[in-house]
């Protein structure tokens, strides 16, 4: 039964963060109320029917029209207050968690009813170790640049310097590293990562002239590594514990 949450909530991932363009997001802020309301129903028609696909059941009509309903309503509050900060995006992530988890509850738990896809723990495993990669793609990068951008910690000079979009593959590819080192049970290959990349950005720190470029590097290299690493260790928990428990 855990399977279908672990469902839910890999959908809400890919809905709210990868399938989500920048252009997207942005019209959801439109003044002209029209563009505004039609960004938000492709965006909560997309939670909708990633939803109906993943729990993979074609009788089952509710979720996606509780998820498109429940989406619409919460983006559309929080784009009439003007939000788009750190608070912002916490709450509006806890909002939705939470009717994720009121639709799990009440809809599969309290009534029994079970999904068309089987319930293994082979399936359980593996929804997480996939939604746990998934979560450290954009989901992580647009939590991590939040908190430095809410904390007023982007020095002027960070804006203009580097390859435009490297640094968000390369907290990509550092963080699905960090994940299969642990799942691999490799998790020295950690420490070796992080020694590599301390040496390739030794240079550039070294002759850094503003300490505030310095610890903006620092700070978002230690961000990304420890997310990652939580996500690691608490996936890995989750996938060992007890089958019947997570199974019932």
């Amino acid at each position: 039964m855990a399977v279908i949450l672990i469902k839910l909530i890999a959908a809400h991932l890919i809905g709210d963060f990868i399938l989500q363009s920048d252009r997207l997001c942005s019209t959801k802020y439109d003044a002209d109320w029209q563009k505004r309301v039609s960004a938000l129903s492709i965006h909560s028609a997309v939670h909708a029917l990633l939803s109906y696909i993943f729990i993979a059941d074609q009788t089952n009509w509710a979720i996606p029209a509780i998820i498109f309903a429940s989406h619409f309503i919460i983006d559309f509050a929080k784009v009439s207050k003007g939000k788009n900060n750190l608070y912002a995006l916490i709450i509006d992530q806890a909002i939705h968690y939470s009717i994720i988890f009121c639709v799990w509850w009440f809809l599969f738990v309290k009534a029994g009813a079970h999904s068309n896809m089987a319930q293994s723990h082979f399936s359980l495993s593996s929804w997480l170790v996939a939604t746990s990669f998934i979560a450290v793609l954009s989901p992580t990068s647009i939590f991590i640049k939040s908190f430095i951008e809410f904390e007023q910690w982007v020095p002027d000079k960070a804006l203009s310097q580097g390859l435009p979009n490297a640094g968000k593959w390369i907290g990509y590819l550092e963080r699905i590293l960090i994940l299969t080192f642990i799942f691999t049970d490799n998790v020295e290959g950690i420490g070796f990562l992080l020694a590599a990349k301390s040496v390739f950005r030794f240079g550039e720190l070294n002759n850094a002239k503003d300490i505030k470029i310095t610890e903006y590097v620092l700070l978002g290299t230690f961000l990304s590594f420890t997310i990652a690493i939580l996500i690691g260790f608490a996936t890995l928990w989750l996938t060992t514990f007890d089958v019947e428990l997570l199974t019932s």
